[in-house]
């Protein structure tokens, strides 16, 4: 119920002005002009009414105190309306008392709040509907408009009654649900829009994500082929080496042993003096026979060179002795010439005796010379003759010395034979030892081969090794530590070697295909993920906001069948009371709400066929059909001023008979009533008062007297309207 009313600048009020109902009828009363009515409009303010027609004016700045004369004016108006809540008439606030206040400002605007928390407009609407306070103004009829349900459209009318019988509430349900359905619509578009927008996107980094399966395939198949192979080849080194360092141990160790036998052996041969000269005594006589020999050898090849260019010789001199010419040098032959010439040269006037003497001269030339060629002995024999005879001297000397050397040899391979035999008796009394010296030697020899062997081996399975590690080490890149979970075999199987080398090839071959298939391409994949997440969360989403949208759907159907079924009910409701109240005001006759027909629209589909579709503007209005006592009307127009304002309070009290609003502001409706009608009147309020809190603007008497609370109102000439205050229980009772 109503508490209070607080105003301060608001109209003739421009001092705070508090108005107490704490009973169940108060009466505003005062003279025309003081501003009684502005309480009423005070409420429509608080209340959040927008027409400035209503609240007569036509700025929000006329609701501000303008001043006077006596007074400044006000920078603001407020209105403050209190509620008690004990009995929670506003479920939604936990208050035992709610206070609406309103301000205006003189730059027009407005501020609205609820137990001075700021709010809007429309949550104050909602507030109020929720206690059946709603924004048509059918619970404040203010001076002048008791018959404005009478006069207002038929839609305007039906408005009027849905909230009176409280459905707004219904109403801005529906609204809120509707608003929502269409911004759930305005989201389901958007998000379509999303998921067509992110599919393309979805597609290309599918095929990308599959191009990294297939490459994760191979990356999976490249790490079990190197679980496999590091499984074999970690157990393979281990056993190799192990077998190799074991063998090489007892290989060492073989060769210790033939090393020290070999050493004692050759301790005592180097101590055994007498052996050594006889093996001195043979290697002499080896030595001397090999310088013989090769002395006899170079003999033989020079006394062939001898014999060969002495057979030559004695061909060229048969050559010669079997020609009658010799061959003569041309110095001799030039020696002779110049000979013959000087001695051949006489005078003009020489004498016989001259000529003989020169002539005695030539000849012994000529003889000296051919005794010069031709005796053999001579100095001047052949170069023939003289190379034979000088071949055959030196092929004299080599053959002796031929002899010499040959018997040399004999006496030094004598001397060799006697030595090897005198060797070959001592040798005979330590053959055993010399057998297993041999052996000995024999086995050093293979052991030092096998150890040589082994090292090689151990060389080869260090590169081995490193080729492992490195084998892992890529591994590492290519596939991670995966490639490292295998158990290293415990008994190498039962394969040749090239099968474990064909398994590297195999993986050589799989790390191509791997490398050509990429990396491993994570940021695609998230990338993916995330556009997959993003489109199942838009999927999700626009199954919500259908299921949401289907829910307010069915809200909305809801509503309107709860707004219908209610307003039904509540329009039989009313009729009834309409009529009790009409037949009370009229002294008979009847009053009824009726629904305005639906208008249809007539559309001609094409030139040879018509067809009449229905189509309802909005919600059928309401009617009102009314039958006077005595007095036949056709239509609400045809009453007079009287009968429309009993009409008119008739239709509101029914109204708030049916669905009591928390008060009921009447300003002057009473003005045009005569005494009867007062009387009626007055009983009319009192029945009303007693389901919704009454406040009463009036001149009537008869309705004064129905009033727990009188205020009147007075201005002066400073025109501010101030309260004065009865109760009347006091009163009566200090009459009394």
């Amino acid at each position: 119920m109503l508490k209070r009313l607080e105003m301060a600048g608001f109209k003739s009020f421009a001092r705070k002005t508090v108005l107490d109902f704490s009973s169940a009828a108060t009466a505003i009363v005062g003279p025309n002009g003081s501003g009684k009515s502005n309480a009423a409009e005070a409420f429509r303010f608080a209340l959040g009414e927008q027409s400035m027609k209503s609240m007569r004016g036509k700025r929000s700045e006329d609701l501000i105190f303008a001043g006077s004369h006596m007074s400044s004016r006000a920078n603001r108006a407020a209105v403050a309306i209190v509620f008690d809540n004990a009995r929670r008439i506003f479920p939604r606030l936990d208050f035992d008392e709610v206070t609406i206040e309103r301000a205006v400002f003189r730059d027009g605007s407005s501020e609205y709040s609820i137990n001075g928390t700021k709010t809007r407009l429309r949550d104050i609407q909602e507030l109020l509907a929720s206690a059946n306070i709603g924004q048509t103004g059918h619970h404040i009829i203010s001076q002048g408009e008791a018959d404005r349900i009478l006069l207002a459209h038929p839609r305007e009318r039906r408005a009027m009654l849905e909230d009176a019988l409280g459905l707004k509430i219904f109403e801005f349900k529906k609204q809120e649900a509707e608003r929502k359905l269409e911004k759930t619509e305005e989201n389901v578009k958007q998000v379509e829009a999303l998921r067509r927008e992110i599919a393309p996107h979805i597609r290309f980094l599918g095929k990308q994500v599959e191009r990294l399966e297939r490459a994760d395939e191979l990356r999976k198949d490249l790490q079990n082929a190197y679980q496999m192979y590091f499984s074999i080849e970690e157990t393979y080194l281990v056993v190799e080496k192990d077998t190799t360092l074991r063998e090489q141990s007892k290989v060492s160790e073989r060769l210790s042993i033939a090393e020290a036998e070999l050493a004692v052996f050759e301790e005592r041969t180097t101590h055994d003096t007498e052996g050594m000269k006889r093996t001195e005594a043979v290697r002499h006589a080896e030595k001397e026979v090999d310088r013989v020999t090769s002395e006899r050898g170079q003999l033989a090849r020079e006394i062939g060179r001898v014999e060969g260019a002495l057979d030559a010789a004695k061909k060229r001199s048969m050559q010669v002795a079997r020609d009658p010419y010799v061959k003569v040098s041309r110095d001799d032959l030039s020696a002779l010439r110049d000979e013959i010439s000087s001695q051949s040269e006489l005078p003009e006037h020489a004498e016989n005796a001259a000529l003989r003497a020169a002539l005695v001269s030539v000849r012994h030339a000529i003889t000296v010379f051919f005794e010069r060629f031709a005796a053999p002995t001579d100095d001047y024999l052949a170069e023939e003759e003289n190379a034979v005879f000088t071949y055959e001297n030196e092929l004299k000397v080599l053959t002796e010395k031929d002899a010499k050397l040959d018997a040399a040899l004999e006496e030094t391979r004598g001397a060799l034979r006697r030595a090897r035999e005198v060797v070959f008796a001592y040798e005979e009394t330590g053959r055993e030892e010399r057998h297993r010296v041999l052996a000995l030697a024999e086995s050093k020899a293979q052991e030092e081969a096998s150890r040589a062997r082994l090292e090689a081996r151990l060389h080869q399975l260090a590169q081995e090794k490193e080729s492992f590690d490195r084998e892992r080490a890529e591994a590492m890149t290519l596939v991670g530590t995966p490639a490292f979970s295998y158990t290293a075999v415990s008994e190498l199987p039962q394969e040749e070697r090239r099968v474990q080398e064909d398994r590297l090839r195999g993986i050589d071959r799989l790390k191509i295909r791997v490398e050509e298939a990429g990396g491993a391409g994570e940021d695609v994949r998230t990338e993916y993920k995330d556009a997959v997440d993003r489109e199942a969360f838009l999927s999700h989403e626009l199954e919500d906001l259908a299921k949401s949208a289907a829910g307010l759907r069915s809200l909305i159907q809801d509503l309107d069948e709860e707004l219908s079924k209610s307003f039904a009910e509540g329009l039989l409701k009313v009729n009834t009371s309409f009529g009790e109240f009409f037949s009370l005001m009229f002294g008979g006759g009847s009053a009824k709400l009726v629904l305005e027909e639906i208008v249809t629209i007539a559309e001609e589909e094409d030139e040879y066929e018509e067809d009449s579709v229905a189509m309802p503007k909005g919600k059928p209005g309401i009617e009102i059909s009314v039958a006077l006592p005595k007095k036949k009307v056709q239509s609400l127009m045809q009453l007079s001023g009287g009968e429309r304002a009993l009409t008119s309070i008739a239709l509101i009290f029914a109204m708030s008979q049916v669905n009591p609003p928390p008060f009921l502001i009447l300003d002057e409706t009473d003005a045009a009533l005569d005494e009867a009608n007062s009387r009626r009147y007055g009983d009319m309020i009192e029945n009303l008062a007693k389901k919704s809190q009454l406040i009463v603007i009036t001149h009537n008497r008869e309705t004064m007297s129905r009033a727990g609370i009188l205020y009147g109102v007075t201005m002066g000439a400073d025109g501010i309207s101030k309260l004065l205050s009865v109760k009347f229980e006091e009163a009566a009772a200090v009459a009394k």
